[in-house]
């Protein structure tokens, strides 16, 4: 399938809501389908795929998918081809039936914000968001802005990328979610690998989605791979919980408006034993060695919380990230601890919830 066939939602290429979802007063026939591989892997899912009409399409399919509703978090019921690869979801509609609010793709990226097909709301975002959104920097982002991380402590991305593999190695098989994926710059590598049964590239930043789709149109080994595009706020997720094994966030942490609530959102959809692995810039205006217990409120008095940025030290990241559930907290210092790369799991629920 040529990548040229992928055009935006107001050319002709696919009519606008290709399918439309069944009167919700004539509830079809409900089957349940599960598949399972060996029991040493961690590669089990489920659907429930609803009995289409018999003017339906023959490639239509309506099932629970992998999203949820941001607004309520229940499964969402897709209809169109199935797959995680950009035609197929640009082909489907999606719908909630708790909420009843449709969600689709607009141009070439699933919206799942809350703030989806909303006419006349508006919602202001901190600096550092905007920053992202702005169409210079997305396209500037693998041109130059990416590659000078590396004089803040960043290894590079190939060597980035080597590392998230070798802690992600547990989840191979399963489905990876790379939140504030920017241009999606891991999220094709992820992709290309063949290492995961699908990868989500995820980002609050239209423009950041748009970089990632005209860069995927220029690489034909991953045009048609499951590779998908969604537009979410990483506070709110737009999966179930304990349903994705593993989760991405490169250079990420610092720049989420509230970082508590977006690793919370991480714990919360990881799989048991599902991986979280980020880098972050660090705070280091005074050195590590001071407690961040005493270094925080130094910062604050002084006005240096970095408005734009939330820089954590390692003792704070480590904390919120236990404080969320997460365990076997692992960090990699680079550069005079400037950056550093992190890895912690989903823990094991306990019994009688002890």
């Amino acid at each position: 399938m040529a990548f040229a066939s992928l055009r935006p939602l107001h050319s002709t290429g696919f009519p606008i809501y290709p399918y439309s979802f069944y009167n919700s007063q004539s509830r079809p026939r409900v089957s349940v389908l599960t598949f399972s591989s060996s029991p040493s892997r961690i590669r089990a899912s489920s659907a429930v795929a609803l009995q289409p009409d018999s003017t339906t399409q023959q490639d239509s399919v309506v099932e629970i998918d992998t999203f949820s509703c941001p607004v309520c978090f229940e499964p969402l019921i897709r209809k169109g081809p199935p797959g995680l690869n950009l035609q197929a979801i640009y082909r489907s509609a999606f719908k909630c039936q708790k909420c009843n609010k449709s969600y689709s793709s607009k141009d070439f990226f699933l919206d799942l914000t809350v703030t989806s097909g909303t006419k006349d709301y508006t919602e202001f975002y901190p600096t550092r968001t905007e920053l992202f959104r702005s169409p210079l920097v997305s396209f500037l982002y693998e041109r130059g802005w990416r590659q000078n991380f590396n004089r803040s402590g960043f290894p590079g991305p190939d060597e980035e990328f080597k590392m998230a593999q070798e802690y992600f190695k547990p989840a191979e098989g399963g489905l990876l979610v790379d939140v504030s994926c920017g241009s999606g710059l891991f999220s094709r590598k992820f992709a290309k690998s063949g290492t995961y049964s699908g990868v989500i590239a995820l980002d609050f930043s239209e423009n950041m989605l748009r970089q990632c789709y005209d860069l995927i149109g220029k690489d034909d080994t991953i045009v048609n791979v499951n590779l998908a595009l969604v537009r979410a706020d990483v506070s709110r997720l737009p999966f179930s919980s304990g349903s994705v094994d593993a989760v991405h966030a490169g250079a990420a942490l610092h720049c989420w408006p509230s970082p508590s609530n977006a690793v919370a959102e991480i714990s919360r959809i990881l799989r048991i034993g599902g991986i979280f692995v980020g880098s972050t810039f660090l705070a280091n205006a005074f050195g590590n060695s001071i407690p961040s217990q005493i270094l925080r409120p130094i910062r604050q008095s002084l006005g240096l919380t970095n408005s734009t940025y939330n820089n954590l030290t390692e003792e704070e990241i480590e904390d919120l990230c236990t404080s969320c559930g997460l365990i076997n907290f692992t960090s990699q210092m680079e550069l005079e601890r400037q950056a550093t790369t992190l890895r912690a799991n989903e823990r094991t629920r306990r019994r009688n919830n002890t």
